[in-house]
């Protein structure tokens, strides 16, 4: 799924969370934003594996939870949904497809890695690629309560995000062949400084 889309899905992580403590303060949801973005920036190196942790994040959300319910203040609560946003979007990302460059092909039986188990997790292909039509339907949908649960930047920010999931989505296909020709033309001097997942499919 897309980045938008699991940042999102992490906002309303928060706005939940603050409708069940009665806290919302802005630092709850942002948290919750921030939570479902933070696996997606091991794009570049070991994505799906470095930064995503579907049972451990799980259990560090549980952690989370457990210390609010200690401590009860606004920063616990904050820390407590940025971990359950985190472990959603590490364990949804087997919903959707696999890590080849063309996903709706089906190709890739890697979705996203269990460190606990030391295995990958297969895709369900639900959502068949990111940037699939269905996966801007999603994020439009999870942005709804969202945009009525905030304010200000963070209502801004979820109309970009929405902007940002449908755009990605028409030029999702059209990228691939984009890309194909940008390496195709590309001094290979340049490209050994380029990760592999993004060009090892079309060398």
């Amino acid at each position: 799924m897309m980045a938008t889309t699991h940042a999102l899905a992490g906002l309303l992580v928060g706005v939940g969370a603050s409708a069940l403590t009665g806290d919302a303060a802005p630092l709850v949801l942002a948290a919750g934003a921030f939570g479902g973005l933070f696996p997606d920036f091991d794009l570049y190196a070991g994505h799906r594996k470095t930064l995503h942790f579907p049972v451990y994040g799980s259990f560090a959300a549980v952690v989370g939870v457990s210390v609010y319910a200690v401590l009860g203040t606004t920063v616990a609560l904050a820390v407590a949904v940025f971990l359950l946003a985190a472990a959603l979007h590490a364990a949804s990302d087997a919903l959707g497809g696999g890590l080849e460059l063309r996903p709706w092909e089906g190709t890739s039986e890697r979705a996203v890695y269990d460190h606990f188990r030391r295995t990958w997790w297969r895709p369900r292909r639900l959502i068949r690629y990111d940037g699939a039509p269905e996966d801007a339907l999603v994020g439009l949908v999870l942005a709804v309560p969202g945009y009525l649960a905030t304010s200000g930047t963070l209502q801004s920010l979820v109309v970009v995000g929405v902007a940002v999931s449908v755009g990605y989505a028409v030029v999702r296909k059209p990228m691939v062949a984009l890309a194909e020709r940008l390496v195709a033309a590309t001094p290979d001097p340049i490209l050994n400084h380029v990760p592999d997942r993004f060009v090892g499919d079309v060398r």
